[in-house]
């Protein structure tokens, strides 16, 4: 059974870093297109960074160069680097697996498999 686990979500004032990380269990890491989103409550879900197995990443236009998403096969983990985070970014995040083509990276329903929300925000 395909499983996700995120981490590393918290606190942190505006201009702040956090590292996400999403362990992959129940299969061989790589095989899937893997992608993060995120909640904002009043608004509709939003894909932030997706990574397709080739290695190819798409990013949302928001993330403007300040978040890198990253697989690391040998660690069976996923990874969302956020830098300069704003509190705009305040958000749940979730990580998300599926065969899923790379020009539909930051579709969110096009996921099949979720780890659960991690809750970050980012103070002014």
């Amino acid at each position: 059974q395909p499983q996700l686990m995120a981490s590393g979500g918290g606190s942190v004032q505006s201009g702040g870093t956090l590292r996400l990380s999403c362990e992959i269990s129940g299969y061989t890491a790589g095989i899937y297109s893997m992608a993060w989103f995120r909640d904002i409550p009043g608004y509709n879900r939003e894909g932030v960074a997706g990574i397709y197995p080739d290695g190819t990443a798409r990013y949302a236009e928001f993330v403007e160069g300040r978040f890198t998403i990253s697989l690391d096969n040998a660690k069976s983990t996923l990874y969302l680097q956020m830098n300069n985070l704003k509190p705009a970014d305040t958000a749940t995040y979730s990580c998300a697996a599926g065969r899923v083509h790379k020009h539909r990276l930051l579709i969110y329903h096009d996921f099949g498999i979720w780890g659960q929300g991690i809750q970050v925000t980012v103070s002014a």
